[in-house]
């Protein structure tokens, strides 16, 4: 018998609809349980064919735990390897390679120093930074957000120098970007569950959590629904994520990917709504369960990105498309789920003033930017 087991937190709704939901299919020598865990050790397996990974970004010792079940021959989704290594601003220069188009982003070092370094730690780092190039180029309004976090924490809108200096001085160790603000006209929010199914939902991220997926919005085009497709998939493809969630604001008819790194999206029928919340739980039921069928014990059962195999392989990425244009990739099952408003929005990073030691008196010269607060 061939065990699927999903690994959470705190939500509630979807570990129970997603187990249900495969014991109910009846397949011969396929079930469904939450993961128990109680020893982990070193090479051992957990007994589990497939592992759906839903809270290890937020627990370390799940995180250890899952990539010694993976070394067993475990489908972990999402694959722990590549998610441990992940972050917002790689995933960035990843699409610009690709050629979608992403708002303009820099990344900024700590405003404190990380624990166990000094001055002597940051010898490579120019004093001051040139924060009048990093100006010009990301403009203002910015926003200024984590390089690897998520769940809208720490995230600051930025409407100035000034204002720059002064947010900055709360982000402590955090290392942030620094985004470009995109004035939307459609918000779009984007499933993609085994790289080849898409759900396209409207969204507004001002609305309070629980209205954010409301329904009403008149359809996009076609065209632009295929372009986000596109996008999509490719991007789940190249960094290999089972389950994933892109986000694209459009401006001028352009869809920017804003946020494509959330491998634990909401998936709360209370947030998302019914429709959606119906779909997360069959196309993800359906591909465990495609995934045990396939899964072989003692061997990698985990997916890779086309980026790490193009480069196992020595082949080089995309080039860079001068115009945002949807790429030929064939789409497996797409579901636009037209929900909604989708106001002008604003959505990116935006980090502060640099570190201490990042920072002389010589910042005071600087044209557009003021001498950072000690």
């Amino acid at each position: 018998m061939k065990k699927i087991g999903i690994l959470f937190g705190q939500e509630n709704t979807f570990p129970q609809a997603f187990i249900d939901r495969i014991n109910q299919k009846g397949e011969k020598d396929i079930s469904a349980e939450f993961v128990r865990i109680d020893k982990i050790m070193q090479g051992e397996p957990l007994g589990y064919s497939v592992i759906v990974d839903r809270i290890s970004q937020d627990v370390p010792f799940y995180r250890a735990a899952l990539k010694n079940a993976a070394i067993t021959g475990t489908a972990v989704i999402n694959n722990p390897f590549w998610w441990s290594a992940d972050e917002k601003f790689f995933n960035n220069a990843l699409a610009v390679k690709l050629g979608i188009p992403v708002p303009k982003t820099v990344l900024l070092p700590s405003k404190d120093h990380p624990d166990s370094t000094t001055d002597k730690s940051f010898r490579n780092l120019a004093y001051p930074l040139d924060w009048e190039g990093i100006f010009n180029y990301v403009g203002f309004p910015a926003y200024m957000k984590p390089f690897d976090g998520g769940g809208w924490r720490d995230v600051y809108k930025i409407s100035s120098a000034e204002d720059l200096w002064e947010k900055f001085d709360k982000t402590g160790q955090l290392v942030m970007l620094l985004q470009e603000e995109i004035i939307f006209d459609d918000y779009f929010r984007c499933y993609c569950i085994g790289g080849k199914h898409v759900r396209i939902m409207q969204y507004e991220p001002r609305n309070p959590h629980h209205l954010r997926y409301e329904h009403g919005k008149a359809p996009a085009s076609q065209k632009l629904l295929d372009t986000i497709t596109n996008y999509v998939l490719k991007l789940n493809q190249y960094l290999g994520y089972d389950f994933n969630t892109v986000e694209f604001a459009v401006r001028d008819g352009i869809p920017y990917a804003i946020d494509f790194c959330n491998p634990a999206p909401d998936a709360d029928v209370n947030s998302v709504g019914q429709d959606n919340f119906e779909w997360v739980v069959e196309t993800a039921a359906t591909y465990a369960i495609e995934r045990a069928k396939a899964q072989k014990d003692g061997v990698d059962n985990l997916t890779w990105g086309e980026y790490l195999r193009s480069s196992v392989a020595g082949k080089a990425l995309i080039a860079p498309a001068k115009a945002a244009k949807a790429a030929d990739v064939s789409v497996g099952e797409v579901d636009h789920a037209i929900t909604d408003e989708a106001k002008p929005k604003k959505k990116g990073a935006s980090p502060k003033k640099p570190a201490k030691e990042v920072v002389d008196k010589k910042a005071a010269k600087e044209p557009a930017v003021k001498k950072p607060k000690k």
